[in-house]
């Protein structure tokens, strides 16, 4: 008889938590499952990707209604926007997915799931209410939550995150957007999509600031277009609040401003949820940015793993899978499997959307690689012209030896287009091999083949391979 009431028990029912759950039941695990929330499914679908991308949808459709004279058509005044009824959608959306990952589903898979907040008593073990529970082995997948205000004065004013934007009652007239990073700049385009006059303040000199400045620019300046207001290089000095409105003093240089909104929404970043779970009771090592983790997710104790947000590395619902998955691997199967995040792409949902893989121009120069980059410009593509989605470009980055680094898209749907890049470089393909792949026209994915046309066509077309030709075959061109 074993000295564990379980083999493996997973604190945290969201991505990572959910699928190291499934997997470790379906190998015949003994597996337990513990959620602090009401309901599973984590902060990706009650609070981020799911209301996030419905929200952005319809605010797509409300803007696509006020653009028919772009494309031919009448032009059309629609009604204002019932936030209401969009959070019903968003609502209605959520409860469909959320039969995916209900308690039902888990326990047919052999998950038993439990309801609370536990506390860890040693290495082994945790207090879950009254109860003492055991594993052989725990995975720690609590995620991460906002991060509070950064400057004390934010603690003035009545502020809201991505825990209450989705269900509000009333879209708001006007509203302040604290950070410009992927949340912040979704946002702030869908509310002022939806009508919200909006203005974005960001303390470092560019938006979205882990991609290159260009790329990034350019969203900003779709968004400029659209009515949305930045101030950049910006510090908040004062807060407080007058009647119904928040007034912000922010300081940018030498210049103070005042700036008035019925909301303020906080998307400043992420904080691991470390809390009230007793990891200092047992010496497991975390930092400000999450649970210290190494190459197989294994905590300080090898038996403890901590795959997703917790961890800090990447705060992705699909990276967060993927390491659930190396999880299963290790203290499932006990195979030494560890992460490959080379190739982890990553996409902000705004229009034009801006999708990522492997390394862009920022990584490169500060890892010291030198590469040479290749573009192609979304003006330039056939399909993109007859939807009126020009705006943008493709950069694909090689090294020293001509080898892919990495690919961004700035353009329509590039969280789409960059699927084929996922494939394309894990699977090692050569970019000749691309080149000579036939694409359906027009579609916005000849975007990705012309690129690596652009790549082989010096190397075709070179005067040496004209001259040899020329002898071979006696060619009468110059």
């Amino acid at each position: 008889m074993s000295k564990f009431d379980y083999d493996i028990a997973v604190i945290g029912g969201g991505a990572a938590g959910l699928t190291t759950a499934s997997g470790a039941a379906q190998l015949g695990a003994k597996t337990l499952l513990i959620e602090k929330e009401p309901s599973l499914g984590g902060d990706c679908l009650h609070f981020g990707c799911i209301p996030s991308k419905t929200l952005i949808h319809s605010a797509k459709l409300y803007h696509n209604m006020q653009q028919g004279e772009r494309f031919g058509l009448p032009v059309i005044s629609p009604p204002a926007v019932d936030f209401s009824k969009v959070a019903e959608r968003i609502q209605s959306v959520i409860d469909v997915i959320q039969v995916h990952d209900s308690v039902e589903r888990f326990n047919k898979l052999g998950v038993e799931v439990q309801f609370g907040s536990p506390q860890f008593n040693d290495e082994h073990s945790v207090t879950l209410g009254s109860k003492k529970i055991s594993a052989k082995s725990w995975v720690i997948a609590t995620g991460s939550s906002p991060a509070p205000p950064r400057v004390p004065c934010l603690n003035n004013i009545a502020y809201i995150t991505n825990k209450e934007i989705f269900t509000l009652s009333t879209l708001p007239k006007s509203m302040l957007v604290l950070g410009a990073g992927p949340i912040a700049i979704e946002m702030a385009q869908a509310f002022k999509r939806l009508g919200s006059d909006v203005t974005v303040i960001q303390r470092s000199a560019q938006i979205l600031s882990k991609e290159d400045k260009d790329m990034a620019d350019g969203v900003m300046q779709k968004l400029e277009e659209e009515g949305i207001r930045f101030f950049l290089n910006a510090t908040v000095t004062n807060a407080s609040e007058q009647g119904s409105m928040k007034e912000l003093h922010i300081q940018c240089g030498e210049t103070e401003t005042i700036l008035t909104a019925d909301t303020v929404l906080l998307a400043q970043g992420r904080s691991p949820n470390v809390e009230n779970l007793g990891l200092s009771a047992i010496d497991l090592e975390y930092t400000n940015r999450g649970i210290v983790v190494d190459q197989r997710m294994r905590t300080s104790h090898k038996h403890i793993y901590a795959p997703g947000d917790i961890n800090g590395a990447f705060q992705f619902t699909h990276a967060a899978g993927y390491e659930g998955g190396i999880v299963v691997s290790n203290a499932i199967f006990h195979l030494p499997r560890k992460i490959n995040t080379k190739w982890m792409p990553w996409c902000t949902y705004t229009e034009p959307e801006l999708a990522s893989i492997g390394m862009n121009e920022k990584a490169a120069t500060t890892a010291g690689l030198s590469y040479t980059v290749l573009t192609e410009q979304f003006g330039e593509n056939d399909r993109a012209l007859t939807e009126g989605k020009e705006t943008g470009q493709l950069k694909l980055l090689l090294d020293a030896k001509e080898k892919p680094l990495g690919v961004q898209i700035l353009g329509p749907r590039a969280g789409d287009l960059i699927g084929e890049w996922v494939a394309i470089l894990n699977g090692g393909m050569k970019l000749s091999s691309l080149a000579g792949t036939i694409h359906p026209y027009p579609t916005l994915a000849e975007i990705n083949k012309r690129v690596a046309g652009s790549y082989i066509s010096p190397k075709i077309f070179s005067p040496k391979i004209k001259k040899t030709l020329r002898l071979l075959f006696s060619l009468q061109g110059v």
